[in-house]
C-alpha cells in the first residue's frame, strides 16, 4: 500500500490540479468556477513542464489517470511536443469534443525533478543581443588566413558598417572583442602600418565610444561612453579606427609543418569538457587530487562559464548550461557555488563553496563558448535528405584548378567519420553512417567521387582533417548511389560501466565442460577449449555488468529488428540437466517448474552482435585471456525514480537502454565471464570496453572503458581499484597499461 500523502504534499497537487484545469478554459472565454477536465490519451502529456500551470520549477508533471472530475470533457486525444506555453496551443480533437467518460479523465503531480535528455529552456540570462560587431582584416597577409586574428573592428549600425574610433579604446575593450570572436586574449599589434591605410581610406565612425571592465561576454554588454562627435576623413581627431589583434587557441593556431591541429584535444590539465558535440561545447570537468569529477550548477553564471572557456583556448561563453544539460558525468562533484570575477587564469582559482554538499549529477555544469570562424561549414552539405539532418554528404574539393562539390567513398565509412561530419556542419552527434544512399537523390553534377580512403578518430573538427586517399583515389564501387551519407541528431546516448559493480561480484568458478556446449559455440571460452575432454573443468572469472545511460537519447542497437536472431535458453538449460532429469516424470517438479520457468522468460532476439570485450592484461599490456558477449538483448532492468521502463526482451519487445535507466547482465548467466584455464598466477588488470566498434554513436566514447586491478593466486583472486578510463589523471593512468579509454587515434 502506498504511503498516504502529507497535508503539504496533497495541497501543492490539488493546487497543481486547479491551476492546470484553470488555465486551460479562462483563454478561451469559459466562465468562471466551471472548469471541465481533460482526457487520458494524452502520451504525450508529460513532457510539459510545468511551467504552464505556473510552478516555479523546470521540472515535469507526471501523468495520473486515477483522478475523477465532474461535467463535461474539455479536451481529448491531447498531443503535446513539450515546448508549448499552455496546453490549449497542444493538438486535440477540439475544445469540447470528446468520446470519453470521467473513469478515463487525468491528472498531473508536478515535479522539480528533470526528465533526462529533455531540453528545458535556460533560465540564466545567456542571450547577448545588440549591434553586429565584425572584424575587417586590412592587412593581405591577415586576410589568407583562416581564422582571421587582426583587424578593423566594425559594428552594424543603421544597415550600415562603422569603425570605432580609438581615442578612447582600452585593452580591456579589446579583451572583449577577442573573446567573442573565439580567441582566448589579446595582443600588440604594428599601429604604424595601420595608420598609414587610416590616411588612405575614409571611415566612417561610429556615433558613440565604448567602456568595457574586461570581463563581459560580449561588446553589446559593455557600458556605452560619452557621444562621439563626427571627426570627418582619417582623422578621428588625434586617433584612427580601432584595430584588435587577438591570439588564437592551441586547436586553432596554425603551425609552419603541420598547417592547423587536426584532432581537437585539452590544452589544460586541470579542466575539461566532456559530452557536447562541437568543439568548445560540454559538461565541465576538474581534476582534484589525481581524479576527474564535476561542477555543481548553484550560482553558475557567464562569468564563470567564461573563465573555463578561456582556460581551454577558446573565447567568451555563449552559454552557462544547468541541469546536466550536455550529460551526467560519473565521480565526485568536486565544486559548488562557484564565483568568479571573470579574470582567473582557472576555473580552479575561484572562489567555491567547500563545505556544499548534496549536488548530484543532474546539476552538472556545462558550457558553450565562442569559437573561431573558420570556414568549415561551407566545404561540405549534405544533399537529398527529407530533413537538413540527413542527406549524402558532398565536399568541396579541388578537381582540375577549380573547386567542384563531389561525393565522399563509403568504403570503410563508421560512426566516426559521420559524427565528424556532424560537427562539421554544427548538425550534433551523428545519429547513423550509411554505405548507400540510393534513397537520397543528390546533385547529378555532384555525383562522381573527390574523396576516398577516408578514417577519422572522431575528434576532429573537419573531415579534411582526417586520414585519406588525397589525389590518388580509390573507390571499387564508385559513388552516385553507393556515396556515404549520414544522418545528424541534437542528442545522443552516453553509455558509462558502473565499475563498483565489477569489483564488488567478482569471483572464481570451476565449470565442466558438459555444462559449456552452448557458450563454445558462441566463442565464450579460450582456443583451448576446442582440446579437452568433455569431462574436463574451465576455471571462469565471473562478474556483474551494470552499464548506464547518461546520455540525452535512448540507445537502440544498429541492426533493424528483422536482422535480430531468436535465442531459446532451453538449450543450455537441458544441456545442463541430467538426462533423468530430463525425462523422468519422478523429477523434483518444483526445480523443474522453476528452471521451466527461467528458461521461458530468458527467450529472446539478440540486437547486437558484439556489445563488450573483457580482457585480461599483464602488467605491461599484453593480451592474456579474453572474453565477450557474441550478441546482446538490450533492456531497462532498472530505472532511476520517475523514469519508467521502455524497453523489454522478451515477446519480441523493443530493445534499447532509456535514458536514466540501466541493462544488468548478471554474473550467473551464459558468456559473462572470462576464461582462464590455465593462467599463470600473478598481477593482472581486467579491462571491459563497452560498444567497442563503435556501431552506435554516443556522445562520448571516452568512459566506455573499465578497468581493474586483479591478482590471482591460483586459487582466489582479487579485484580493486576499478574505475571508468580517463577517469583519473594521466600519471595514475600510466599504472593502467593497455587501451586508456575507448577513443583511438586513428583505426
Amino acid at each position: 500500500m502506498p504511503a498516504p500523502c502529507s497535508l503539504p504534499c496533497c495541497l501543492t497537487t490539488l493546487l497543481c490540479l486547479w491551476v492546470l484545469c484553470h488555465a486551460q478554459y479562462e483563454p478561451w472565454g469559459y466562465p468562471e468556477g466551471y472548469p471541465g477536465p481533460v482526457d487520458n490519451g494524452v502520451k504525450e502529456f508529460n513532457q510539459l513542464t510545468c511551467a504552464d500551470v505556473e510552478m516555479d520549477t523546470d521540472g515535469f508533471c507526471s501523468v495520473h489517470s486515477s483522478v475523477r472530475f465532474s461535467g463535461r470533457i474539455w479536451y481529448d486525444n491531447v498531443h503535446c511536443t513539450g515546448k508549448e506555453k499552455s496546453l490549449a496551443l497542444c493538438n486535440s480533437n477540439g475544445i469540447g469534443v470528446s468520446d470519453c467518460k470521467h473513469s478515463e479523465d487525468v491528472g498531473v503531480v508536478c515535479s522539480d525533478k528533470r526528465i533526462p535528455g529533455f531540453r528545458f529552456i535556460n533560465t540564466l540570462n545567456n542571450n547577448v543581443e545588440g549591434p553586429e560587431v565584425f572584424n575587417d582584416a586590412i592587412l593581405g597577409s591577415y586576410r589568407k588566413r583562416i581564422p582571421v586574428t587582426e583587424g578593423y573592428v566594425e559594428v552594424k549600425d543603421g544597415g550600415k558598417w562603422k569603425q570605432i574610433c580609438d581615442e578612447d579604446w582600452t585593452q580591456m575593450n579589446s579583451r572583449v572583442v577577442c573573446g567573442m570572436f573565439g580567441f582566448p586574449g589579446e595582443r600588440r599589434y604594428n599601429a604604424r602600418v595601420y595608420k598609414m591605410f587610416a590616411r588612405r581610406r575614409k571611415h566612417i565612425y561610429w556615433g558613440f565610444a565604448v567602456n568595457c571592465t574586461g570581463n563581459e561576454a560580449h561588446l553589446s554588454s559593455c557600458k556605452l561612453g560619452h557621444s562621439v562627435a563626427d571627426k570627418g576623413n582619417s582623422t578621428c581627431g588625434q586617433g584612427m579606427p580601432v584595430v584588435v589583434s587577438c591570439v588564437p587557441g592551441r586547436a586553432f593556431a596554425p603551425t609552419p609543418m603541420a598547417g592547423f591541429r587536426k584532432a581537437f584535444r585539452q590544452e589544460q590539465p586541470l579542466v575539461r569538457l566532456r559530452g557536447g558535440a562541437i568543439v568548445g561545447e560540454g559538461r565541465v570537468e576538474v581534476l582534484k587530487n589525481g581524479e576527474w569529477g564535476t561542477i555543481c550548477d548553484d550560482n553558475w553564471n557567464l562569468l564563470s562559464a567564461t573563465v573555463v572557456c578561456r582556460e581551454l583556448g577558446f573565447g567568451t561563453a555563449k552559454e552557462a548550461l544547468i541541469g546536466g544539460r550536455l550529460g551526467q558525468g560519473m565521480g565526485p562533484v568536486h565544486m559548488n557555488e562557484v564565483e568568479c570575477s571573470g579574470f582567473e587564469k582557472s576555473i580552479t582559482e575561484c572562489f567555491f563553496n567547500k563545505e556544499s554538499l548534496g549536488c548530484s549529477h543532474e546539476e552538472d555544469a556545462a558550457v558553450r563558448c565562442n569559437v573561431p570562424a573558420m570556414g568549415f561549414q561551407q566545404r561540405l552539405r549534405l544533399s537529398g535528405g527529407r530533413t537538413p539532418f540527413e542527406g549524402r554528404v558532398e565536399v568541396l574539393a579541388e578537381k582540375n584548378g577549380s573547386l567542384v562539390w563531389g561525393t565522399v567513398c563509403s568504403e570503410g565509412w563508421g560512426t566516426m567519420e559521420a559524427m565528424v561530419v556532424c560537427r562539421q556542419l554544427g548538425l550534433g552527434f551523428a545519429s547513423h553512417a550509411f554505405q548507400e544512399t540510393w534513397y537520397w537523390p543528390g546533385e547529378v553534377s555532384a555525383d562522381d567521387i573527390v574523396m576516398s580512403g577516408v578514417r577519422c578518430s572522431g575528434t576532429e573538427m573537419s573531415l579534411s582533417h582526417c586520414l585519406h586517399h588525397g589525389a590518388h583515389l580509390s573507390c571499387p564501387k564508385g559513388g552516385a548511389r553507393f556515396a556515404a551519407g549520414v544522418s545528424c541528431s541534437e542528442t545522443a546516448p552516453d553509455l558509462v560501466l558502473n565499475p563498483q559493480v565489477v569489483e564488488q561480484t567478482t569471483y572464481l568458478e570451476d565449470r565442466p565442460m558438459l555444462m559449456l556446449q552452448c557458450a563454445y559455440e558462441e566463442n565464450c571460452l579460450a582456443n583451448s577449449a576446442s582440446q579437452v575432454p568433455a569431462n574436463s573443468y574451465r576455471r571462469l572469472l565471473r562478474f556483474s555488468s551494470q552499464i548506464h545511460n547518461n546520455g540525452q537519447s535512448d540507445f537502440r542497437p544498429k541492426a533493424g529488428r528483422h536482422t535480430w536472431y531468436f535465442v531459446f535458453a532451453a538449450q543450455e538449460l537441458f544441456a545442463v540437466m541430467p538426462l533423468a532429469e530430463q525425462l523422468s516424470p519422478g523429477g523434483s517438479t518444483e526445480n523443474t517448474t522453476s528452471q521451466t520457468s527461467n528458461t521461458l522468460s530468458s527467450q529472446h532476439y539478440h540486437s547486437m552482435e558484439v556489445f563488450t570485450h573483457y580482457d585480461l592484461l599483464n602488467l605491461n599490456g599484453t593480451k592474456v585471456a579474453e572474453g565477450h558477449k557474441a550478441s546482446f538483448c538490450l533492456e531497462d532492468s532498472e530505472c532511476d525514480e520517475g523514469i519508467e521502463k521502455k524497453y523489454e526482451c522478451a515477446n519480441f519487445g523493443e530493445q534499447g537502454i532509456t535514458v536514466g535507466c540501466w541493462d544488468t547482465y548478471r554474473h550467473d548467466i551464459d558468456c559473462q565471464w572470462v576464461d582462464i584455464t590455465g593462467l599463470t598466477p600473478g598481477d593482472y588488470i581486467f579491462q571491459i570496453i563497452i560498444n567497442p566498434n563503435y556501431e552506435v554513436a554516443e556522445s562520448d566514447f571516452t568512459n566506455n572503458v573499465v578497468k581493474c586491478r586483479c591478482r590471482y593466486d591460483g586459487q582466489r583472486v582479487w579485484m580493486y581499484n576499478c574505475h571508468i578510463g580517463g577517469s583519473y589523471s594521466a600519471e595514475t593512468e600510466d599504472t593502467f597499461p593497455g587501451l586508456l579509454n575507448n577513443q583511438v587515434t586513428h583505426r
